[in-house]
C-alpha cells in the first residue's frame, strides 16, 4: 500500500528534503504540473519518504520537492531505476536550473516558501487585440459623433482632441476592465495551475 503524500508527516532520524529547480518550457507548464506530481507518487512508494509538494515561482520556474527520513534513503531513490525513467520523461518539459539539500525539520518548512514572481508578459499578439479592442470604440463613436461639429477647427485641434479623449477613455475607463475580463486568456498557465497547485500543497 503507498503512503499518501503529506507536508506534515512525522520525523524519524535525520531527515533531508531536497529541492530541485526547473525552467519549464513555455506552454508546458499543465505537462510539467501533472509529472511532477508523477514523480511523488513514485517517491512515495520508497522507504523513508515523508512527504513532497511542486511549486511555482512565476511561470517558468517550478520547484520539486519531496523529503525523506534519512540522505541514504532520498540517494536510494534518486540512484533506482523509476527515478531515472520519469526523469528521462521529464526531459521535453523542462531544464533543471539547480538542486538543494538541507537536513532538519526546519529545512522542510522553509522549502514550502516560494515568494511568486511576476507573470511573464502575454504574447504581442494577445496585447494587440487588447489594445484594440479599448481603442477602436472610442475612435469609431468620436468620429461618428463629434467630428462631424468639429470639422471646422485646425486638422492639429481636431487631432489632439480626438487623442486626448480617446487616451483618456481607454485608459481610465476600458483597459481595466478589459484587462479584469481577458485576465485567464491573457495568462493561462497562472490562472490554470494557480488553483490546481493550492489544492495540493494544501
Amino acid at each position: 500500500m503507498t503512503r499518501p503524500l503529506s507536508v506534515l508527516d512525522g520525523v524519524s532520524r535525520n531527515p533531508v528534503t531536497v529541492t530541485v529547480a526547473y525552467h519549464v518550457v513555455p506552454g508546458r507548464e499543465a505537462d510539467f504540473h501533472s509529472w511532477g506530481w508523477a514523480m511523488l507518487r513514485a517517491s512515495a512508494q520508497q522507504p523513508g519518504f515523508l512527504g513532497g509538494g511542486v511549486l511555482v515561482d512565476g511561470e517558468a520556474d517550478w520547484h520539486v520537492v519531496y523529503r525523506f527520513d534519512s540522505d541514504g534513503a532520498a540517494r536510494n531513490w534518486e540512484n533506482s531505476d523509476a527515478w531515472a525513467e520519469l526523469a528521462a520523461r521529464g526531459e521535453g518539459l523542462g531544464r533543471e536550473t539547480g538542486r538543494r539539500s538541507m537536513k532538519g525539520s526546519k529545512a522542510w518548512f522553509d522549502s514550502q516558501t516560494v515568494t511568486p514572481a511576476a507573470p511573464r508578459p502575454p504574447p504581442k499578439w494577445k496585447l494587440w487585440f487588447v489594445n484594440m479592442s479599448a481603442v477602436f470604440p472610442p475612435v469609431l463613436l468620436f468620429n461618428l459623433v463629434v467630428l462631424p461639429y468639429l470639422e471646422s477647427l485646425n486638422p492639429l485641434i481636431r487631432t489632439l482632441l480626438l487623442c486626448l479623449s480617446v487616451t483618456a477613455i481607454v485608459t481610465w475607463i476600458l483597459m481595466p476592465r478589459l484587462q479584469r475580463f481577458f485576465k485567464k486568456w491573457l495568462y493561462p498557465p497562472l490562472q490554470a495551475l494557480r488553483g490546481r497547485h493550492k489544492r495540493r500543497t494544501a
